[in-house]
């Protein structure tokens, strides 16, 4: 559940630091404590970690007992939700080998590497993190283990937007290296310090951040992996990703009090995430998305994709019956408002995916696939009563999967694909004995959204002129630039994607009711440059009268092919745009 108090910020800072020179019962270490201590340093003096709130235990204070003491002590009333917590462990690591795999082991200064009872397993840190509030923790191992299960690494290069991974909870961890693996305790790029954490604190003194100041986790464990891999003096590659979530610990971000200020608009900054090789420990496995790209890349598969198609679809529509969606009886509370989000974007993750591939890579040829997969998505959609919002959410999937084969297409310059899209038939908001083009209905449905006002009351867009767009903007933009690799060019493709849904659905309505009205989505504040932000609506609009009848839209059928009742449509639109008066 998206937690409606969550913020773009930190309303607290913790951190748990261990380091152990000297062990009851294994080898001794010599700059484990030295380690410990630097970090701790860095920590307060140069991210604002409040004294108080970091915990330095060492030799004979690191007992199994007082480790999980403290850890545990988060899950109490040590931390709120907008918290950041950073443990740091510095001392051995092993690795013992169960039934089902790999199991990783710390050592306290008490642990008898004889009796695995006196050690702290691995997944005692993380499988308790879902018990402390704090929406960020960042676990950091100078140490040497297997048995860590990633969900996924940050793919080089990425791009993320700031406030948005400050909104999203995580967890991630990086370790010093694998199992069987012996770490370097000394020779590194700093004096008295092991060759993980010398380079730790070389990413943590500036080396790996960007260039609007912000150092995110991310980036640390990307430069750490990059040095410590490369490293003459060491013999270990390091593990790191994500165990749950996708936000980023943030450590400094001089710029996000410029992006918070309360306004009409919801400013934010992407964030490069540094490239270097994606880790050897994070095997992809095999994913929808790479046989729908295997599917598509190959004539003869065709039947094949229908057919993964139509499966993802048919658990689609079991999981999204009103038995499980009631719109009766059900008050309207911002906690079930955001309740119910979370749990449409889960379910619609796989649609969302496989029709994104399909519009940014298909042909002709899987354009009723794709025109099946989104239309039969719609078949239970049927009018009936209940709650106005309820009915109204209902479609709300449905709205982020054509945003994102819509972007997809745009991006791709494949406008024949986006029009198939917005022609495909789905099921009337109006009649169960009818259907309609997706490109109406979706109007509708995003109209009486509109009308309800919920979206507005999500936290960080109470302000907004159009909070849904915002809100969509953010949510689709980790996925389509990890399958894409958009980076700046999202926002671009995500506004002209949204004139065309306005323009084309102004062009619908003009042609049934004799009016002009499309959604108004990002665009519509940006109409006059604001900020010296790209005007998509009337870049769009000249384009088309540069390039005449060669403008590509045209040539895919859209606005009957016809410049002439495109640019009626949309003048008469442009007009509605300038009453607006948002700027």
């Amino acid at each position: 559940m998206i937690d409606p108090n969550l913020k773009p910020e930190y309303s607290d800072s913790h951190a748990l630091i261990i380091g152990i020179n000297d062990f009851q019962h294994a080898s001794p270490l010599e700059y484990a404590i030295s380690d410990a201590e630097a970090i701790s340093e860095a920590l307060i003096k140069k991210f604002g970690f409040p004294k108080e709130h970091v915990q330095l235990l060492t030799n004979k204070e690191a007992t199994r007992g007082n480790i999980m003491s403290a850890y545990m002590g988060y899950s109490q009333s040590g931390t709120e939700i907008n918290d950041r917590i950073l443990v740091f462990y510095a001392g051995h690591g092993v690795t013992q080998r169960g039934a089902r795999g790999e199991i990783g082991f710390l050592v306290p200064h008490d642990g008898n590497l004889e009796d695995l009872s006196t050690l702290i397993r691995w997944d005692e840190f993380t499988y308790n993190a879902e018990l402390i509030r704090a929406k960020h923790i960042l676990f950091i191992m100078d140490a040497c283990y297997g048995g860590l299960i990633f969900q996924r690494a940050m793919p080089a290069g990425s791009m993320r937007f700031l406030k948005d991974m400050l909104l999203r909870p995580v967890r991630q961890a990086i370790t010093a290296g694998k199992a069987d693996q012996v770490v370097a305790d000394s020779g590194g790029p700093s004096p008295s310090h092991s060759v993980f954490t010398g380079h730790l604190l070389d990413a943590l003194d500036g080396n790996a951040t960007t260039d609007d100041g912000v150092l995110a986790a991310s980036g640390v464990m990307s430069y750490v992996y990059d040095k410590v891999s490369k490293d003459i003096h060491s013999r270990q590659t390091p593990h790191y990703g994500f165990f749950d979530g996708d936000g980023d610990f943030i450590f400094q971000a001089p710029i996000i009090g410029r992006l918070t200020k309360e306004d009409k608009v919801d400013e934010d900054v992407l964030i490069t995430i540094p490239s270097v090789e994606i880790p050897e420990a994070i095997e992809q496995p095999d994913t929808l998305v790479s046989t729908v790209k295997e599917y598509l890349a190959d004539p003869k598969t065709t039947i094949k994709l229908h057919d993964v198609s139509i499966q993802h679809v048919r658990k689609y529509l079991l999981e999204t019956t009103k038995e499980k969606f009631p719109v009766q009886d059900v008050q309207f509370t911002i906690e079930e408002f955001t309740k119910r989000l979370e749990h449409y974007n889960t379910i619609a993750q796989d649609l969302k995916l496989l029709t994104s591939c399909l519009s940014y890579w298909g042909e002709e040829t899987h354009q009723t696939i794709l025109q099946k997969a989104v239309g039969r998505s719609t078949d239970h959609l049927y009018p009936e009563s209940g709650q106005g919002i309820w009915l109204a959410l209902r479609w709300y999937p449905i709205i982020i999967i054509t945003y994102s084969a819509g972007i997809a297409a745009v991006a791709a310059k494949k406008y024949n694909n986006l029009h198939s899209l917005f022609l495909t038939h789905t099921a009337s908001r109006r009649s169960s004995e009818e259907t309609t083009e997706l490109l109406w209905s979706l109007g509708e449905a995003i109209l009486e959204l509109e009308r309800t006002n919920a979206f507005k009351q999500l936290p960080g867009h109470e302000r907004n002129y159009v909070p849904r767009s915002e809100y969509l903007f953010k949510l689709l933009q980790p996925d389509l630039d990890d399958l894409f690799f958009l980076g700046n060019e999202y926002e671009q493709a995500f506004d002209r994607f949204e004139v065309m849904l306005a323009l084309t659905h102004a062009d619908l309505r003009h042609q049934r009711e004799q009016h002009i009205w499309g959604p108004v989505g990002r665009f519509g504040w940006k109409y006059s440059g604001r900020g010296g932000t790209e005007n998509s609506l009337s870049g769009i609009i000249a384009e088309a009268k540069a390039m005449s009848s060669s403008w590509p839209p045209l040539k895919a059928g859209f606005f009957g092919g016809s410049l002439e009742r495109f640019n009626a449509v949309a003048s008469e639109y442009e007009a509605i745009i300038k009453r607006l008066g948002w700027w």
